[in-house]
C-alpha cells in the first residue's frame, strides 16, 4: 500500500459512493465511465484491498474496507475545506486571537470602553490583553509576540521611533496636570511659585517623565526637589492625594474628578505638558480589527 493514496482517486471513490454508481460519478465529476472505473481500480491497487463489489445490473456494494475508507475519506475532505476556508481567511486577513499589549493606565481607564464598543460592533478574534510598559513591549512587537501596543512616548527623541521594523500611528496627546494635595477651605488657586520649597514624585531619576519634568524646570528657571520616586502612577497620585508632594499626573488618572488634589496654577505664558499616546504595530498589511482598534483609541484619546 501507498504511504498515502492519491487525493484525486479518493475524490473519485467518495463521489461513486454518494452517487451509488459509477455512470452517475463520472456524470457528476464530467468524466467517461471508463475513467471512473479505472480510478476506482487503481485505488484498489494503491490499498491492497477490494473496495468495491461489481455486480452486472445491480448498484455498487461497498465492502467493509470501503465503509471505512469511505467515513475517512468524507473527515479527510470535510477537514480539507475547513483548512481552505481558515486559509482564506488569513489571506484575507481574519484572524483568531490578536494580542494586545497596554501600559497599565491605559488598561484602566482607556481600554474598557474601547473594547465594549468594539464587542457590540462586531464579532471578532479573541483578544489576549497583556499588561506591559512601553520600554518592554516594543521589543515584543518586533518579535511577534504582541500584535499591537498602546504605548505613551513623553519626549520626541524617546522611544518608540518608526523604523522597518515597527509602524507607529499617534493617537493623540494626553495632557500631564501639576497638581497637589487639596487644602479643605482653600479658596484661592495653588500657583507654582508655592510649590517650589515643597516635596515633589517623579520617576526614577532616568525615567522619561522624569527627564521631561526637568527639562521643563530647567526652561523655566526652577529646581524641584523630587524626593519621592516610584514609577507606578496611582502611587504618585497616592502620595499627593496624602498631601506628601507636588507631581505631574496624566489627566486620564484624574478621570475630570479631581478627587483630593489641588491644580497648580502655571505662570501666563507657560505652556502645559503632555504625553503622546501611540499605537505600535510591525509594518505590512493588518488585519482590519487592528485598524478599527486603532481608531476607537484614537477617538478614546482625543
Amino acid at each position: 500500500m501507498k504511504s498515502q493514496p492519491d487525493l484525486k482517486l479518493l475524490a473519485t471513490f467518495l463521489a461513486v459512493v454518494r452517487q451509488g454508481s459509477m455512470a452517475e460519478a463520472a456524470a457528476a465529476l464530467g468524466y467517461v465511465p471508463s475513467a471512473v472505473s479505472q480510478h476506482i481500480a487503481a485505488l484498489e491497487r494503491d490499498m491492497g484491498v477490494e473496495l468495491i463489489v461489481r455486480r452486472p445490473g445491480s448498484r455498487l456494494i461497498l465492502t467493509a474496507a470501503g465503509r471505512s475508507l469511505a467515513q475517512a475519506a468524507e473527515a479527510l475532505f470535510d477537514a480539507t475545506a475547513r483548512f481552505q476556508d481558515a486559509a482564506s481567511g488569513i489571506a484575507d486577513r481574519e484572524i483568531a486571537e490578536l494580542r494586545v499589549g497596554t501600559y497599565p493606565s491605559a488598561m484602566t481607564y482607556l481600554l474598557p470602553e474601547v473594547l465594549s464598543t468594539l464587542r457590540a460592533r462586531r464579532p471578532g478574534p479573541r483578544l489576549r490583553l497583556v499588561v506591559v510598559e512601553t520600554d518592554e513591549g516594543v521589543p515584543r512587537v518586533k518579535s511577534g509576540d504582541l500584535d499591537l501596543l498602546v504605548a505613551y512616548r513623553y519626549l520626541p527623541e524617546d522611544p518608540p521611533a518608526p523604523s522597518e521594523a515597527l509602524t507607529i500611528t499617534l493617537l493623540g496627546h494626553e495632557p500631564l496636570v501639576l497638581v497637589t494635595g487639596a487644602e479643605p477651605g482653600r479658596r484661592r488657586p495653588v500657583e507654582l511659585a508655592e510649590c517650589l520649597d515643597r516635596e515633589w514624585v517623579s520617576g526614577h531619576a532616568h525615567n522619561p517623565d522624569r527627564r521631561l519634568l526637568h527639562r521643563w524646570a530647567g526652561e523655566l528657571g526652577i529646581a524641584p526637589q523630587v524626593t519621592l520616586e516610584t514609577e507606578d502612577l496611582h502611587s504618585m497620585l497616592a502620595m499627593i492625594r496624602a498631601g506628601l508632594a507636588v507631581g505631574l499626573i496624566p489627566a486620564t488618572l484624574l478621570g475630570g474628578q479631581d478627587a483630593g488634589v489641588e491644580r497648580v496654577l502655571l505662570p501666563a505664558g507657560v505652556a502645559p505638558l503632555h504625553r503622546e499616546i501611540l499605537a505600535v504595530s510591525r509594518p505590512g498589511a493588518r488585519p482590519p480589527i487592528v485598524d478599527e482598534l486603532v481608531t476607537l483609541l484614537a477617538g478614546a484619546v482625543a
